[in-house]
């Protein structure tokens, strides 16, 4: 409280003479524009990244504001505003044009950082099965993959799912810890409809992001500027989103709720199932302007997954074409899970003047997390019918009985994490300072009690490590039946960081060659203290750099460098290993980045493109190794392990069809990791090649009949083994990955489309598709299930595929 009454007493003082004008500066495409520079009089301010600004005027006295950015031409502005009135304006810039081959010249400041800013529009329209901006970032972003449709996650260039920050309105937010497939999921935390800015990095960051080892997405909701509400409704679920500003405009609110219901896809795939999920989210991010010094955000979410699951049967078809086979199993039992999600966050920002910025951010993330089934499962392999003449050709003729497997499970976890931060920027002639500090505590309560029972032509098999082994059925063993695998712990943790950043910045011509430079350092220091083990404390110094030129050419080019040390402090899920102990003296995962990168923006057909090009090495020490089941990562708890990941990413993008933008990728990955120095072997997330499309199109007579193609091809990765393996003796891989999404609409109204039909006068947006997934019906897959006979002494690894054609409509409302 006494935050807010310094607040107040400041700005009562500074501001009883004099008046202010804000708005929104944007380009001819309705795109905000950064560094736009706000002057009178020679004092002023610059527009930030949503392209707002925020400028103190005598009151009562008229005067001339000029707005001017070296990428567009100049606007001057006469205003005359009454003592503590406030003027809204926000003017639209034209390009500025050279006549250099008839290059635009743009502003690169995002360029230069390395940073990739994924287009709103284009997300919101790209059919994929989990449609949103992680979906549009396996995609078309550089080293970003993925080979489950039904998840929100994504690999980066090596590193696996807990290895990429997401911020939202520089806000870290969270992924729930039980899942373990994608389909339990549901949605992301981040909500495409209450977007306004989508950037990413792909390595090589800048220090005032947080501490992970591959990425980091910077997304941006919007501050309302009029009243509307959008409606989306489909096979697989809807969405609502409100949004409003109030007549003096110092309130904006967004709202939106959405649900989802995966039945469609499961329906699909090859288990038949009773299955009943439910996910259901609500958003808001409200922003209150007391006046043109201070303000007020506050980011709520709520969110609730519960998943309900009961197997009957499955038969999958597997082997090769001479000697074709098939799991046949039956199920008992059922799987019941939730995930009960609440979130939410205050931030204060206070201009002291036109240089300095201070904001003040305080934050709390709780998840409830309930994992329980009893799961019964009798199989047997058949042979199937490979004559193409016979009438009973792919039925299967032959079952032979293997045995069964009882999974049972009641994991319950609760973990509430609480922060608060606080932040400073400085701007300086042409320099940039920026400093943060960060408190955080973790409260971790999690009790584990899961175990695996195996039963093989009658007799239970013992853990693959537990000696004696099992010599059934030659000789009979007598000691007590032990579970195939069990895990048994209560762990309550708490974990204390303190953690904090500095960095600076400064653009710089010589000559007419542009020259960015960053230098910053991070740091942070931990201490793990949980029942019954010793409090351990760690501290790490990251060091980061970014360096970029734009040379005096003909061609528009842009060259950039960046790299430092990243290190990746312990979550609890890194601490606590496959038995359910929790190792206090796990270290940080350091990674040394070093990514070159070029930026080649031309013209073709006299029309805008951009060629994407970098290339990057990881050198990682003290990595705690790692196995992947779909979506669940288990760890090992040891930093026994060092690694690399080398690669090459480029793509490009523009008006292939006229009026339209799309992307062409492609991306070359090898990482592979040495645990206790046995030797290179490839890791987890080992994807060597990946292409992708994303293509939109429409019908030259009729341009509202639009259309959007999505395709991805990944080689497939080292997840062909159980969990409890040695990933030494098993390296073999999964089928390759590939997918291709299409989707068809018909905008009958939008902004850039009006009519006449007099029902449509009253919707600011109306259009209605259609989205056929996985067209080709190609049968990926995720994971192996692995069947074990001991009669033979052999494990038999069946593909679990993932969803296969699936049919949505789509109603697109906007009012």
């Amino acid at each position: 409280m006494s935050f807010l009454v310094v607040f107040f007493f400041f700005t009562s003082i500074a501001f009883a003479q004099t008046a202010t004008i804000k708005g929104t500066v944007k380009n001819e495409e309705g795109k905000p524009i950064e560094d736009v520079s706000v002057i009178y009089n020679q004092k002023g301010t610059t527009t930030d990244s949503n392209g707002t600004y925020t400028l103190s005027l005598p009151a009562n006295t008229e005067v001339t504001v000029i707005f001017s950015h070296i990428a567009y031409t100049t606007l001057n502005k006469k205003v005359k505003i009454p003592k503590n009135r406030n003027l809204f304006f926000s003017p639209k810039l034209k390009i500025k044009i050279e006549e250099i081959e008839t290059v635009v010249v743009k502003d690169k400041k995002d360029d230069a950082q390395g940073i990739d800013k994924v287009p709103i529009e284009t997300i919101k329209k790209l059919p994929s099965a989990n449609a949103g901006i992680e979906g549009t970032l396996k995609n078309i972003g550089l080293g970003v993959s993925g080979n489950n449709e039904l998840s929100t996650q994504y690999n980066v260039r090596g590193g696996n799912y807990d290895e990429n920050l997401v911020y939202v309105n520089g806000i870290e937010v969270y992924r729930p810890f039980l899942v373990r497939s994608g389909q339990q999921e549901g949605l992301s935390f981040v909500n495409p409809n209450l977007t306004q800015n989508v950037k990413f990095s792909a390595g090589g960051f800048q220090a005032k992001y947080g501490d992970k080892l591959s990425s980091v997405l910077d997304i941006t909701y919007k501050k309302p500027k009029s009243f509307g509400i959008g409606l989306e409704a489909s096979l697989l679920g809807g969405s609502l989103t409100a949004e409003g500003i109030s007549k003096d405009q110092k309130l904006t609110a967004i709202l939106g709720a959405r649900y989802r219901n995966n039945s469609l896809f499961v329906n699909k795939k090859d288990i038949e199932t009773n299955f009943k999920p439910n996910f259901t989210d609500v958003q808001t991010y409200i922003t209150y302007q007391f006046n043109n010094k201070f303000s007020l955000d506050f980011l709520g979410n709520f969110s609730l997954n519960n998943y309900k699951y009961t197997p009957v049967s499955r038969e999958t078809k597997f082997g090769t074409i001479s000697d074709p086979k098939a799991l046949i199993v039956n199920y008992r039992g059922k799987e019941t899970d939730q995930y009960l999600t609440l979130f939410g966050a205050l931030k204060g920002t206070y201009l002291v003047n036109d240089n300095l910025k201070l904001e003040l951010t305080s934050s709390a993330y709780n998840t409830q997390e309930e994992e329980h089934y009893d799961i019964l499962a009798f199989y047997g392999i058949g042979n199937v019918n490979a004559d193409f003449g016979s009438d009973s050709f792919g039925d299967v003729e032959f079952s032979q009985a293997i045995g069964s497997q009882l999974d049972h499970a009641r994991n319950d976890l609760d973990a509430l994490i609480t922060n608060i931060q606080v932040k400073a920027t400085l701007k300086k002639d042409k320099h940039l300072f920026e400093f943060g500090a960060k408190y955080q505590l973790e409260d971790i309560k999690d009790r584990i009690v899961e175990w695996e029972v195996i039963d093989s032509a009658g007799f239970s098999l013992r853990p693959p490590n537990l000696l004696p082994n099992n010599d059934e059925p030659y000789n009979s063993y007598t000691g007590p039946i032990v579970p195939f695998t069990s895990v048994r712990a209560t762990n309550n943790v708490q974990i204390n960081r303190i953690s904090g950043f500095g960095q600076w910045s400064k653009s710089t011509y010589i000559n007419d060659t542009q020259l960015w430079f960053n230098l910053g350092v991070r740091a942070q220091n931990w201490k793990v203290k949980a029942e019954g083990i010793e409090e351990k404390g760690h501290t790490v110094i990251s060091p980061r750099a970014q360096f970029a030129i734009k040379p005096d050419w003909k061609k528009d080019m842009l060259f950039r460098v960046s790299g430092g040390y990243y290190y990746q402090p312990p979550f609890y899920r890194e601490l606590r290993d496959s038995s359910g102990m929790v190792h206090p003296e796990v270290k940080a995962q350091r990674s040394i980045h070093f990514v070159l990168g070029n930026d080649y923006s031309f013209k073709l057909w006299n029309r805008p493109f951009k060629l994407v090009t970098e290339a990057y090495y990881k050198s990682l020490t003290d990595v705690n190794p790692f196995t992947v089941d779909n979506v669940q990562i288990r760890y090992r708890a040891e930093n026994n392990a060092k690694a690399y990941a080398v690669g090459f990413d480029a793509r490009i993008n523009g008006e292939f069809v006229e009026g339209t933008e799309s992307y062409f990728s492609f991306g070359y990955l090898k990482t592979e990791e040495n645990i206790d120095n046995q030797g290179y072997i490839a890791r987890p997330t080992d994807q060597r090649l990946k292409f992708a499309v994303l293509f939109q199109d429409y019908v030259p007579n009729y341009p509202n009949l639009k259309m959007y193609l999505n395709m991805v091809y990944n080689t497939g990765v080292p997840g062909g083994s159980p969990s409890y393996a040695d990933p030494y003796v098993f390296q073999s891989r999964l089928k390759d990955y590939f997918r291709s999404d299409i989707g068809m609409s018909y905008v009958f109204k939008d902004a850039e489309n009006t009519t006449n039909i007099k029902w449509l006068e009253n919707f600011k947006e109306f259009s209605l598709g259609i989205e056929l997934f996985n067209m080709f019906d190609v049968q990926n897959s995720i994971t192996n299930t692995w069947v074990r006979d001991i009669s033979s002494s052999r494990s038999i690894g069946i593909p679990n595929y993932l969803s296969g054609r699936v049919l949505n409509v789509k109603l697109k409302i906007g009012l």
